[in-house]
């Protein structure tokens, strides 16, 4: 009888630590009624949104709250708007126990984006408007934008070199550069980058939003950015708004 002799077997498989973007939903209330209806408004005009967006709900906020959370409604709703629940992060222990029963794992670590550093104080003299500067990966929209379109920069900053009018809407992951009248609406670190920024040659927004935070026409733009070249920036969860 013949023997064949065989090398070492090989590992069907390797086991190796990885380091996954995630998008942190921050809950800010247990009322999840509340939470649907603000979803509504933010991303019912926009149904591809997310792309399968994997996500940690953050519990942080709500971690005192004695309302019971429904994570299996929370998991159905976040699926409906395309996105992946998979972890939970904070809370109370009843928290995190019901999580876990519907399927959630606990992420014991989330890092965050540091505040934005407190900005200068503004200089009298008037700077000269700001060159056009092509992030690298950046969309970029060379055509006006009318009232009813849209345009996503998913996954990277946007750059329009033409009017954006009221009632369009551009919206980025990263930053938003508009190097013509901004008129319409504008959405920076749409997925929760609070590093995203707004910049426009003229500041006319209806909306403007950076991670979730944002700032509307009921609210009138100040003088020394109405209509002329401007930042938009996110300080301590708050919009700060500066002429350049």
């Amino acid at each position: 009888m013949s023997s064949v002799t065989t090398g070492p077997a090989r590992a069907c498989f390797d086991l190796k630590s990885a380091t996954l973007p995630l998008l942190a939903v921050v809950m800010k209330t247990a009322d999840l009624a509340a939470l649907a209806q603000e979803m509504e408004t933010r991303f019912g005009d926009t149904p591809d949104f997310f792309d399968q967006d994997p996500v940690v709900i953050n519990l942080l906020p709500v971690a005192d709250s004695t309302d019971p959370i429904n994570f299996n409604l929370l998991v159905e709703l976040l699926r409906s708007y395309h996105m992946q629940p998979i972890a939970v992060h904070g809370g109370s222990a009843a928290q995190r126990q019901a999580a876990l029963k519907a399927g959630l794992v606990d992420a014991p670590d989330i890092t965050t984006a540091a505040p934005l550093p407190q900005a200068a104080p503004p200089v009298a003299a008037p700077a000269p408007e700001p060159a056009v500067v092509v992030p690298s990966g950046a969309l970029v929209i060379d055509k006006p934008l009318r009232s009813g379109q849209q345009v996503y920069a998913r996954g990277s900053d946007l750059v329009v070199l033409a009017m954006v009018s009221n009632g369009a809407e551009v919206l980025a992951d990263g930053s938003i550069h508009v190097y013509a009248p901004l008129r319409g609406r504008a959405i920076a670190g749409a997925k929760g980058n609070e590093d995203a920024r707004i910049f426009s040659t003229c500041l006319e927004a209806e909306l403007v939003s950076i991670a979730g935070v944002y700032r509307t026409s009921e609210i009138p733009l100040p003088a020394e950015v109405l209509g002329k070249p401007a930042q938009v920036r996110l300080l301590s969860e708050k919009l700060v708004m500066e002429a350049l």
